[in-house]
């Protein structure tokens, strides 16, 4: 796969983004842009935790099902799911109907709101690189880094799940705490902005 292609738009993108519009529009506004906030950063995380053994595509046609299902994915919502919610989510065809994943959902919601407000956004802001150089090619993306083992050991240690170091370090390009759009991709250009949003 050639690491950068250009769209029928013109416009010349990580070769991953493709053609089709919902894939285009997510790496064009979203990946890579610096992403805070508590509740939008464990929408990331559990929608990366689903993500595991699927394509992201797959996820990213299913995300508003995904919303309705899980109530925003309000974390307060969330940790009072019982058995009956359980069996409603296994029985939304709109979702990733996987036991193990929604029920590390609502464990992982149980862990975010024992912390306290904006606890859950620095914690993982903490583990961002200081420096990240962007990829030339594909072939210099990792799989996983130093920091996203880290992330990974610290989120396990607090009791979440389904967050290994390779999901964790999707989340960390996705939620723009690194930024690897490859050279030639007319994001790559794009200076990262490490800002509160």
């Amino acid at each position: 796969m050639a690491d950068v292609t250009t769209g029928i738009d013109g416009i010349a993108r990580c070769a991953w983004a493709g053609q089709e519009e919902i894939y285009t529009r997510y790496h064009d506004e979203e990946w890579g842009q610096p992403m805070h906030g508590d509740q939008r950063l464990f929408e990331k995380m559990t929608l990366e935790g689903f993500q595991a053994g699927l394509s992201w595509i797959t996820i990213l046609r299913k995300r508003e099902n995904f919303r309705v299902a899980f109530d925003g994915f309000d974390p307060e919502r969330i940790a009072r799911y019982d058995e009956q919610d359980v069996e409603r989510l296994l029985g939304d065809a709109g979702i990733v109907r996987n036991r193990a994943k929604i029920l590390a959902a609502i464990g992982n919601a149980r862990v975010l709101i024992e912390m306290a407000s904006g606890d859950f956004d620095e914690l993982m802001w903490s583990f961002a690189p200081e420096t990240h150089v962007p990829p030339e090619t594909f072939a210099d993306v990792p799989a996983q880094t130093a920091e996203s083992k880290a992330m990974s050991k610290e989120l396990l240690r607090r009791g979440f799940r389904f967050v290994g170091p390779t999901t964790m370090y999707a989340l960390m390009q996705s939620a723009g705490m690194v930024d690897d759009h490859v050279r030639g991709c007319h994001r790559a250009t794009t200076p990262a902005v490490f800002a509160q949003a």
